[in-house]
């Protein structure tokens, strides 16, 4: 079960919250900004214990990890595809933390100007800028004691970069315009998307700031490696969303389930939850979801873009892929020709592949682009 929480994410023009020490702190938008509160919160609650599916070992691993890890405060770096569930394990690691009665704090370091980042994490004092009416605590100071989780670490800028590890090495921040240096205690816990290491070899990243970040780091498998937890995920989130607009949960036909297991998901559990939640409102009530309630041709497409920024090879323009053996121009169409080789090879794509002239990743994603079934190899009769 999951601590109490507090969603007190506002927009910054229309509402503020109290810190401590009586200042306002304005929060900026909802997607950047979230404080998670302590589990003595007097606030609504919401309970997202229901939003975590872990079976896969690979899964189960790295969440006894992320407990073990907890205990301690040495900083945490996230690894992981957009839409893998950094999040959702940073909160765990706060919830099995000594912290877990004090505040978390969430923030989208790709989703806030350079001054803004600044503004919002260490304040200002009254005056130190254009706008700056009166002084305003940092969001630093308001979750003192608690956890920070910076998401999108890797787009933070580098000038910002050197006053974050001032903070980290002195556990002081000093507000925008000011002079004197406040205490604030925190652990940090941060995540990306981005390779750190080779941001750092290129001089886009603080090789002295990856290093506080990267106290330990836990990487998080890509929901495609994860089949064991897709199935249960649709139905979560079928389920949830069925709920909240007073319908009846659907259930999911055979080749829906075999579809959403050969998908890739580049997208992850983002894409996962769209596609559940169209799917839901497409079909009928507590009617069985079919292939027809599925953006085929866009999954398709997104599966193909995809593969092709996974394989260099898939670059190549359809037109660029020579017909199999034996055929004699090329007027037949691209999908007829793998049609063809898939024949003459007993389903075997590899062999297919080959004969096309291209990558065997390459032919699979032809076949999701024209809707054709992957076939089984079947031994040749000589």
């Amino acid at each position: 079960m999951l601590t109490s929480r507090a969603n007190v994410s506002v927009e910054a023009t229309e509402s503020a919250r109290e810190s401590p020490d009586g200042n306002h702190v304005e929060l900026v938008r909802e997607q950047s900004v979230r404080v998670i509160a302590g589990a003595d919160a007097d606030a609504d609650t919401t309970d997202r214990g229901d939003e975590v599916v872990i079976l896969e070992p690979s899964m189960i691993q790295i969440h006894q990890l992320a407990r073990r890890v907890a205990a301690s405060d040495i900083s945490v770096l996230l690894l992981g595809e957009t839409g893998s569930g950094k999040e959702i394990l940073a909160e765990t690691i706060h919830r099995h933390s000594a912290r877990r009665d004090k505040p978390m704090l969430r923030l989208n370091c790709a989703a806030i100007s350079e001054s803004l980042l600044e503004s919002e994490l260490f304040g200002h004092e009254k005056g130190s800028f254009s706008g700056a009416a009166q002084a305003k605590s940092g969001l630093l100071e308001m979750v003192n004691g608690g956890t920070v989780f910076l998401d999108e670490v890797g787009e933070m800028p580098l000038s910002l970069q050197a006053k974050l590890l001032r903070v980290i090495e002195d556990r002081k921040v000093t507000r925008v315009g000011g002079l004197k240096p406040r205490d604030i205690n925190v652990r940090f816990v941060t995540a990306t998307n981005r390779n750190l290491a080779a941001e750092v070899a290129r001089g886009a990243f603080r090789a002295d700031l990856y290093y506080r970040f990267n106290g330990i780091s836990l990487e998080l498998p890509p929901l495609r490696e994860r089949l064991s937890e897709i199935e249960p995920l649709v139905l979560m989130f079928l389920n949830r969303t069925a709920k909240q607009i007073g319908r009846k949960p659907p259930t999911l036909s055979p080749e829906v389930r075999a579809m959403l297991r050969r998908h890739p998901w580049p997208g992850n559990i983002r894409e996962l939850r769209n596609l559940a939640e169209r799917a839901l409102v497409v079909c009928g009530d507590g009617e069985m979801i079919t292939v027809e309630h599925l953006p085929v041709g866009e999954m398709a497409r997104a599966a193909c873009a995809f593969a092709r920024a996974s394989d260099p090879l898939l670059s190549m323009s359809a037109s660029t892929i020579p017909p199999p053996l034996g055929d004699a121009g090329p007027g037949r169409s691209e999908r007829q020709r793998i049609t063809d080789a898939l024949q003459q090879c007993a389903g075997n794509q590899s062999s297919a592949a080959k004969m096309l002239g291209i990558s065997r990743t390459t032919l699979v994603s032809r076949l999701i682009e024209y809707n054709l079934p992957r076939p089984r190899a079947r031994r040749r009769k000589d």
